[in-house]
């Protein structure tokens, strides 16, 4: 049985490794776009207990694939994406965790530029209420020779209780010239001038909570092809936040 992993182990620093425990080992998921083609995948984690995902996902020459998660695990839930890039792949990953009382949940990313021309856009957005903990950990690396690639990352956090806590590394590795990456990331609370605004227009204060809050976490699946339905769980889980 392979061992459980430990802090030492960037991946897992945050991780609950007690509730890892009881899913341990985890079976990863392989998939696989063949060159020029174009494929989407949707993840949702609900519910209580332990839910993890370990995701390996290799791109082929021109491949495009567009990935979108909402972790709302009332518990431990982690999703692990590791991508390839070849030339002229495109790869989206949209992701909203939301969590409260003393939940934790996580995304880890690693997204490799293999070959030249590649571009990879990761869009992070995390409502955390209570004493949750949200991560995010990801990693982008532009290998030698793969010139002309293009990597964003953009992780925003909403803390809604003085008690909940979030943790954020964004990561480049680059080994090729000319190269365009960038990441950002900011955590912080509502904007209390939005919210003075909406109430000035007669909304209550729970319901002015909840419309920015929905169009924050609905930036995580603009463009999805379920994205009216991603972004309705999502509302649904914070309904019970508010």
């Amino acid at each position: 049985m392979t061992a459980l992993p430990t802090r030492h182990d960037e991946a897992w620093r945050y991780a609950d490794l007690t509730a890892l425990a009881s899913v341990w080992p985890i079976r990863p998921q392989a998939i696989v776009v063949a060159p020029g083609e174009s494929a989407s995948h949707t993840l949702v984690l609900s519910g209580a207990g332990t839910h993890v995902h370990d995701i390996t996902v290799s791109l082929g020459e021109g491949a495009q694939f567009a990935m979108h998660v909402l972790n709302a695990a009332r518990g431990y839930g982690r999703v692990a994406v590791r991508v390839t890039l070849a030339r002229g792949a495109h790869f989206e990953f949209g992701a909203a965790q939301v969590a409260g009382a003393d939940h934790r949940v996580e995304v880890v990313t690693e997204v490799v530029h293999a070959e030249p021309d590649a571009v990879s856009r990761q869009t992070v957005r995390q409502v955390l209420a209570g004493h949750a903990t949200g991560n995010y950990l990801g990693r982008v690396v532009v290998d030698r020779g793969a010139d002309g690639s293009d990597g964003e990352q953009s992780v925003r956090a909403m803390l809604l209780d003085r008690g909940a806590s979030a943790n954020a590394r964004p990561e480049l590795e680059i080994y090729a010239d000319d190269v365009k990456c960038a990441h950002g990331c900011a955590i912080g609370e509502l904007d209390k001038d939005g919210l003075f605004y909406l109430a000035s227009r007669g909304l209550p204060p729970a319901a002015a909570k909840a419309l920015m809050l929905q169009a924050f976490l609905a930036e995580a699946f603009a463009g999805a092809a379920d994205e009216d339905r991603l972004t309705a769980a999502a509302l649904a889980v914070l309904e019970d936040l508010l």
